[in-house]
């Protein structure tokens, strides 16, 4: 037993500085991070500050600093929550668990500390009210991935709610909120949850197996697939109250294509039964949730016009 142990020492010690790379940005989910600057970014030029000229909101300081300080956080969410379930991913994601475990346990849990602490700092920069916001957002995220993650409904509503979060953060520097803004919250938060419980779908294997109670495993597939098809409906209600809102403009048109596509998903949805389907399903939510933030920019597309006459 020692000798094999030594024996994968060995290995890990040999392998290139970028394996180690490769599994940190694989385990801190670098693509999201990503979507949610782009979106942080977006709600900053088109919905709080359309009259100002770009390179202002582009340069703003504070600004730099939420969205910077909001990515820390949440990458190193995605790295705790990675430390607690990778024997679960080990089932569920085999290639994730074999790219992910270039990471050794010790230095995920370094570098969960170091992340946090930095982004829990870089809040002050912008206000105590920032700070505040991280540090209950840092503390939820541990919570979640500690305990409420195999709770069915906890796990469900907390897990929706940690990953809209960041979405909003920016709320907290403009000081801003809105009608409009709210039942986009609303529309995000029905979409998050259906995108969860397909995971919790597809993932019945290995939660079965480290007894995670998700929604799936206690009530079975039915009940999660009536469940999903409920929130569906539900979200075709902000959807109506934003076709009829003015204010969101073209954006109006990507309501349209998503009320097309829920028509749609819901017997899909009832036809699916293996882990493919339910992951074809889930890219779907996916892109409907990555088209939505770049459909921010249709908004008011004069603030587009005006800024490329400028020349900005």
């Amino acid at each position: 037993m020692d000798l094999l142990e030594r024996s994968k020492e060995n290995t890990k010690a040999k392998r290139p500085v970028y394996f180690a790379l490769l599994g940190m940005l694989s385990v801190m989910r670098g693509y999201n991070i990503l979507i949610v600057v782009i979106a942080q970014y977006l709600a900053s030029i088109f919905i709080f500050k359309p009259d100002q000229p770009l390179k202002e909101v582009l340069l703003d300081f504070h600004l730099f600093i939420t969205v910077f300080a909001t990515s820390l956080v949440i990458a190193a969410g995605y790295i705790i929550n990675s430390f607690y379930d990778v024997e679960v991913d080990r089932i569920n994601k085999p290639i994730k668990y074999k790219i992910d475990s270039f990471v050794s346990q010790k230095t995920k849990l370094a570098t969960y500390f170091v992340l946090n602490a930095i982004g829990f700092l870089f809040g002050f920069v912008v206000s105590w009210r920032a700070a505040l916001f991280f540090a209950i957002y840092i503390f939820l995220i541990w919570l979640y991935s500690h305990k409420f993650k195999k709770s069915p409904v906890l796990g469900l509503l907390s897990s929706s709610i940690l990953a809209m979060l960041p979405f909003f953060v920016v709320f907290v520097y403009h000081k801003n909120i809105s009608e409009v803004i709210f039942t986009h919250a609303s529309f995000l938060f029905f979409m998050i949850v259906i995108r969860e419980l397909l995971k919790d779908l597809e993932g019945v294997k290995g939660a079965f197996v480290h007894n995670y109670q998700t929604i799936p495993v206690k009530y079975g597939e039915r009940f999660t697939k009536i469940m999903i098809s409920v929130i569906v409906v539900l979200a075709i209600d902000p959807i109506y109250f934003l076709w009829e809102y003015p204010e969101i403009g073209l954006m109006k048109y990507y309501f349209y294509g998503v009320f097309v596509v829920l028509l749609g998903f819901i017997p899909f949805l009832w036809k699916a039964s293996s882990v493919k389907q339910y992951n074809y399903l889930h890219n779907v939510l996916k892109f409907v949730i990555v088209l939505g933030v770049f459909s921010l920019a249709l908004i008011d597309t004069s603030v587009i016009i005006t800024r490329i006459l400028e020349r900005i």
